[in-house]
């Protein structure tokens, strides 16, 4: 059975939402101050953690449409 590599779309979407955790768990151990003033309050870090979930999210579209049409492509 030959795989296909997964998407570059799904890596860039899944790189992107890894650094976004970074300033997540920054702000979330109190540490965005040294960062930016705006990011002292804690949930600054929610707004980071979001989008790393939607980011993460979107990532998942084009790995789940790889597969799907590999699936296809193996039963034909």
């Amino acid at each position: 059975m030959n795989r296909r590599p997964v998407p570059l779309t799904a890596r860039v979407l899944f790189a992107l939402a890894g650094l976004c955790l970074l300033p997540a768990v920054a702000c979330f151990a109190g540490e965005g101050a040294r960062l930016h003033p705006a990011l002292a309050d804690p949930m600054a870090g929610l707004a980071f953690l979001v989008s790393a979930i939607a980011l993460a999210g979107s990532g998942a579209f084009p790995l789940v449409m790889s597969r799907l049409a590999q699936r296809d492509e193996d039963a034909a």
